[in-house]
This record gives C-alpha cells, sequence and structure tokens, in this order.
C-alpha cells in the first residue's frame, strides 16, 4: 500500500524566467487552480494520505496556498460568497502536507533524499510539481496499481528528437499488462544511446532500497546526484518495473509547453474544442 508522495519544488525555473523571477512555475494557473493544487488533488484521489514538498526559501507562495485562511473565508461568507469560501476551505484540507527545505547534495535525487527522513521506511510516490497528466485513470493510480513490491517507473511515449532531454530505458521482459522490465536508463542519452521509444516521464514508486542508494551516490556526490542514477544502478542488480502510462503527459516546464498544457486541459473539461487550437 502506498500512503505518502514526494513533490520536488525547489528549482529556479529558469526555462521560464522572467515570469518564474518572483511566481513559481508550480504556481502557473490551469483553468483557474495552480500547477501543485492539481497534483495534490490527484493525489488524493489516488488514496495518498500525506505529501511532502521538498522548497526553498524562494518559493514561500507554494506554503501560503496550501495554509489554511480563515479571516479570507470569513470576508467571502460576510460578502455572500459561500462557494468561493468553500473553495479556499477545501485546498489541501483533506491532505496532509509538510514542507521540508532543499539542502545539498542538489538535484532530483538530493530531493527525494531530503524527504525520505520525513516519510520513513516505505514505499512512496515522487511526482514532479512542474508536470501534468491528463487520462481517464490518473496517472498515480496507475503507478501504484502497477506496484508489486518492486520500483516502479513511469513510461511516457517521447519522439526520438526529444529523447536527449530525458532518462530513457531499456526494456526487457513483460510482466503484467502494460508492465516492462527495465534493464537500464541512460539519462540525456546521445542519439546513438536512444534505448527505446519511452521516456522516464510521469512519475515513479520509489522503495527504500532505492533511498539506500540516493544515500551512497550522495555520500560521495560533487554536484548533483539524479532519481534516475539510483534506479539505473538497481535496474542493473534487481527487478525494476515500467508502467508505460495512459494519458497525455504534459511538461509545463517552457511557455509553450505550458499553454499546450492549458489548451489541453481545457479541451478534456469541455471548455473548448481542439479544432479550435490545433
Amino acid at each position: 500500500m502506498i500512503r505518502k508522495a514526494v513533490i520536488p519544488v525547489a528549482g529556479y525555473g529558469t526555462r521560464l524566467l522572467p515570469l518564474t523571477k518572483v511566481l513559481p512555475k508550480e504556481m502557473l494557473p490551469i483553468l483557474g487552480r495552480p500547477v501543485i493544487q492539481i497534483l495534490v488533488e490527484e493525489l488524493a484521489a489516488a488514496g495518498i494520505e500525506e505529501i511532502v514538498i521538498v522548497t526553498s526559501t524562494r518559493k514561500h507562495l507554494i506554503q501560503e496556498h496550501f495554509a489554511p485562511d480563515p479571516m479570507l473565508e470569513q470576508y467571502l461568507r460576510n460578502t455572500g460568497k459561500d462557494r468561493e469560501a468553500e473553495e479556499v476551505r477545501k485546498i489541501g484540507a483533506d491532505m496532509r502536507i509538510s514542507f521540508t527545505y532543499q539542502h545539498g547534495p542538489w538535484g532530483n535525487g538530493g530531493a527525494v533524499l531530503n524527504a525520505a527522513s520525513i516519510i520513513g521506511d516505505e514505499p512512496f510516490l515522487v511526482v514532479w510539481g512542474d508536470e501534468l497528466f491528463v487520462s481517464e485513470v490518473p496517472r498515480t493510480t496507475q503507478l501504484i496499481e502497477a506496484f508489486s513490491g518492486d520500483p516502479v517507473v513511469g513510461l511516457t511515449p517521447v519522439a526520438p528528437i526529444d529523447a536527449p532531454r530525458y532518462g530513457i530505458p531499456e526494456l526487457g521482459e513483460g510482466k503484467a499488462a502494460g508492465v516492462w522490465e527495465i534493464k537500464r536508463i541512460i539519462e540525456k542519452p546521445a542519439p546513438t544511446e536512444i534505448l527505446s521509444g519511452f521516456a522516464c516521464a510521469g512519475g515513479y514508486v520509489v522503495t527504500p532500497e532505492i533511498v539506500e542508494l540516493l544515500r551512497k551516490l550522495g555520500s560521495h556526490a560533487v554536484g548533483e546526484i539524479y532519481l534516475t542514477h539510483a534506479l539505473d544502478a538497481y535496474a542493473r542488480k534487481s527487478l525494476l518495473c515500467g508502467k508505460i502510462l495512459e494519458g497525455t503527459w504534459h511538461d509545463i516546464g517552457t511557455l509553450p509547453l505550458y499553454l499546450r498544457a492549458v489548451i489541453h486541459m481545457a479541451a478534456r473539461d469541455n471548455l473548448i474544442t481542439l479544432e479550435e487550437y490545433p
């Protein structure tokens, strides 16, 4: 059973500057809700009980967004805006959310390590704060259902031209419907090193064994450490599973990709049709 999740949000968001100089990219609005609120609501719907958000001192707006605001709620009710007051009250109300600050070593592996001391000795989900997944079945639910004791990596189709930006897995035997063995992962491969048509994107189920590998990597790291490095080391010795996620993955790290995510979410909610915005 997966009860906890980690959302790293400590990055600078340099691909969206100057917009993200003050506004964290995780707070960019998607149809009136910040990206990170959509992620939290998805995790709650998947049965997650506790979330650790790994943040930085520059991103206090995220912490403020999930904090209770009884004065605002009361003001809204006093002015007849009960619906808006209830929306404010519900932000994070059904979820235990804690915050920890990013400390070295840097890199997304360092963020996972920072959260692991709070999570404890149990498997947990990791989802990045600057991505969304549009699907019939939430991708976090898909990842949880694919978990049977071994770590799980979310896999998303990727075009060869985009593959050098991601961790690319080499797949082995099929284990179940949509679940495959991962034999190794190459982070940001050269065009001649692309091992499959999938990227490690969409989320992870991390086990204590992966955390221990991250600790070993961090003990002698002089720069950033990456979660995929630990996953690759694990895959070469033990069973690492890859779940091919059903749905559309959106990286919101650049303005064009963010706008595309907004359009697709609006189409999902029948606010527009994709024919209007090809």
